[in-house]
């Protein structure tokens, strides 16, 4: 008699569960320059980038934009927006928007091309020995503790976060640096700033046992965006002012 072989059964990836409720943001949207093909904005602080699936997550900066809840010069409603890259719920900063199709396009292969380029300004819990230097770690998804990433050589994709001191702090030990992402991994400069040992403070995905408790927000912040207009060919140099 033939011995029956039995198929293991796939193993089921494992389901994300999102519960997050964002708290109101009654900080506002602001303007920092705009055209009939772009805009430029300063987003704050504890406000989502897209709206979520669950209606109490509606206040997003593409609900505002499509609203027309904004501030500045330039200020209406943009129905036709469309979110050239996101920010992090907990952090602020400068933003670039399309305002139509042609705009976006070219936008968009100019990031796929990654000739756009960016700079943060962060707050690290602990002193930096060196003035500057380089984070390498491949970033992957971690699905059985959404939303955060890990760190994984096997499987994680490449990403590369070069930084410079700008001041060192004392009393508590704390260090300013001006980061500058080479790719764009989810949380990159977060899970980075944990892994090399000075993670950002506020942050509650990657701290220790003091960094997250030392700030009332995540110390991060979007600070500069150089590109390529996309109609008028023109380099354009963005910049938000750090707020902290």
């Amino acid at each position: 008699m033939r011995s029956s072989l039995i198929t293991p059964k796939k193993q089921m990836p494992t389901p994300i569960v999102d519960n997050f409720i964002a708290p109101p943001c009654h900080d506002e949207l602001r303007i920092l320059y705009y055209d009939d093909d772009i805009l430029l904005i300063d987003k704050p602080s504890g406000l989502l980038s897209l709206s979520g699936k669950n209606p109490l997550n509606k206040d997003s900066v593409h609900y505002r934009l499509t609203q027309g809840r904004l501030v500045g010069q330039g200020a209406r409603a943009y129905p036709e927006a469309a979110l050239a890259h996101r920010l992090d719920f907990g952090t602020s900063g400068i933003m670039l928007v399309a305002l139509n199709r042609r705009a976006n396009a070219t936008i968009t292969r100019q990031f796929q091309a990654r000739t756009v380029s960016k700079t943060y300004v962060a707050i690290l819990d602990g002193t930096l020995d060196r003035d500057y230097g380089d984070i390498r770690y491949a970033i992957a998804k971690d699905p059985a503790h959404f939303p955060k990433q890990t760190l994984c050589a096997a499987t994680g994709k490449a990403a590369i976060s070069e930084y410079h001191v700008v001041a060192r702090l004392q009393n508590p030990a704390r260090t300013k640096v001006c980061f500058t992402p080479l790719t764009g991994r989810t949380h990159q400069l977060r899970i980075h700033s944990m892994a090399f040992g000075h993670p950002i403070l506020g942050c509650d995905l990657y701290r220790n046992e003091r960094s997250q408790a030392m700030a009332p927000r995540l110390l991060l912040h979007a600070h500069t965006l150089n590109f390529t207009h996309p109609t008028k060919g023109t380099a354009v140099a963005g910049l938000s002012p750090c707020p902290f």
